[in-house]
Order: C-alpha cells, then structure tokens, then sequence
C-alpha cells in the first residue's frame, strides 16, 4: 500500500498536555471557540469538521453555551457511520444532542452526511458533491480548506475513519471516501482533504493511547499501520492530550505542559 509521507516530515505539530481529562475537555473547549471567532473575524465565516467518540461529547455540551454568532457558523462532520441519522451510532445525532440543537445555527449550515443512499459509496460519492457546492468549488482539485478540523485517535492509531491497513488510506484524489472498520463501511475525509485545513486538532485522552502515540510521534513507524501519522495540514496541527495519553510520546518530542 503506498500512502503519504509522514507527517512529522511535514510539520510541527503543537503538543499541549494536560493534568486530566476535564482540563483537557475545558482546554480543547476554550481553543475552538477561539478558532471559530478567528475564523469568523477574518472571513465573516468558519466552516469546521467534527470528530465523533465519547472524547467531544463535553466539548460540544461547553461549546454549545458560548455566546457566537452562529449563522456564520458551517458544520460538517470529518466521518461517520453508515448508520441512520437517528441511530445511537450516529456521530450527527450526538453533536446535534451535544451541541447543534441548543443553540440558533441554520439548518442550512449543517451538512449531516447522508447515510440513507443505497450504499456507502453513494454516500460518499454525494458528501463530496455536497463539499464542492457549499464551498464553490471549480472541481476536485479545487481542495476545500478547512478553517478546522476536529480529530480524535484510536488505540490502534486510526483517525477520522481512516483505519490501519485500509483501502481509504490509499485515496490520494478523492476528498470523501468509504472506511472500513471490522466490516463495518464508515463514510470519512481523505487524508487528502484533512491536510488543506486552515487548523487542525486532535484531542486524545487516555493510557489506552499511548502506544499508538509513541508509533505517531516515530520518526520511523508504518503510516499504514498508524493512520494519524497522515495528517500534515498545510495550516496548523495541535496535538492536545491528557497526561495519561501524554506518556507514550517519545523524550524528543518537544510539548507544553499545563
């Protein structure tokens, strides 16, 4: 399988640790709100992906009490399951529990991923067509660029739902594509996508993490085999984590602790 160069060759990532996982959750909290307002001051708009799992669940619940300007606020989602949007799976129904259904943003700035086609592929095949019209694009080369993206990590180093060893990993044109997990088809952003964003951040929270960190943070771990190691936007790349996460990084790997 032939994937992108890693990431680290590509950039410097900002690495913040955090004492635990409610100080991670407010910190990670604080910093979108401050990225959306940036966004918006500079461009009277931020469009913004998010992440599904348990870690954004309270950063939402936080977001969602912010005082912003949500009609210039545009949401997508960076993957999802091939689930219907009422499904307990669903990451659209948790962020719009979450977050999305308390505050005054207009239907027509969230682009939930359609998961009630005829196949995973169709999907992605209209998610990416959904993409190319609400940011004007000219054509599939006509990348999308985030103002940011949400990510999380998995245990075994996936991200969004570019899993290790998958076919998705290997999509090097398309901006939306079909996931793998165990069988399972997810709809998610190519790492080709991701990597135009304006910012992009990763929360990972837990001891559980530290492995596939310390293959991330490698000079010269398998992208294949570690997903997350992908990820080089040509904007900024945060890496906040939790003190437990925070062990399986290499001693080189420079990082603010708070």
């Amino acid at each position: 399988m032939t994937v992108a160069p890693s990431s680290l060759e590509k950039a410097a990532p900002q690495v913040h640790v955090y004492t635990d996982k409610a100080a991670l959750v407010a910190a990670a909290s604080d910093q979108v709100i401050e990225l959306i307002q940036a966004a918006i001051s500079a461009n009277n708009r931020c469009s913004i992906a998010l992440s599904g799992g348990s870690t954004p669940k309270p950063i939402y619940q936080a977001i969602a009490q912010a005082d912003l300007p949500w009609d210039k606020l545009y949401v997508y989602w960076g993957d999802e399951r091939y689930v219907p949007a009422t499904h307990a799976d669903s990451n659209a129904k948790m962020a719009r529990e979450a977050w999305l259904d308390q505050v005054s943003i207009p239907a027509a700035n969230i682009f939930v991923v359609p998961t009630d086609t005829d196949s995973p592929e169709i999907t992605a095949e209209q998610y990416q067509k959904s993409l190319i019209e609400s940011f004007a694009a000219t054509s599939e080369d006509d990348v999308p660029e985030f103002d940011l993206v949400l990510l999380g990590m998995g245990d075994d180093g996936h991200t969004a739902s570019l899993f290790p060893h998958t076919l998705a990993l290997n999509e090097l044109y398309r901006w939306v594509t079909v996931g793998n997990k165990d069988g399972q088809p997810r709809i998610t952003f190519t790492a080709r996508l991701i990597n135009q964003a304006r910012h992009a951040m990763f929360v990972v929270a837990g001891a559980n993490k530290q492995t596939a960190l310390s293959q991330v943070f490698s000079p010269d771990a398998d992208n294949a085999a570690y997903p997350a190691r992908l990820i080089a936007p040509a904007g900024e790349l945060r890496w906040l984590l939790d003190l437990d996460a925070s062990q399986g990084l290499p001693e080189s790997v420079a990082r603010v602790v708070h």
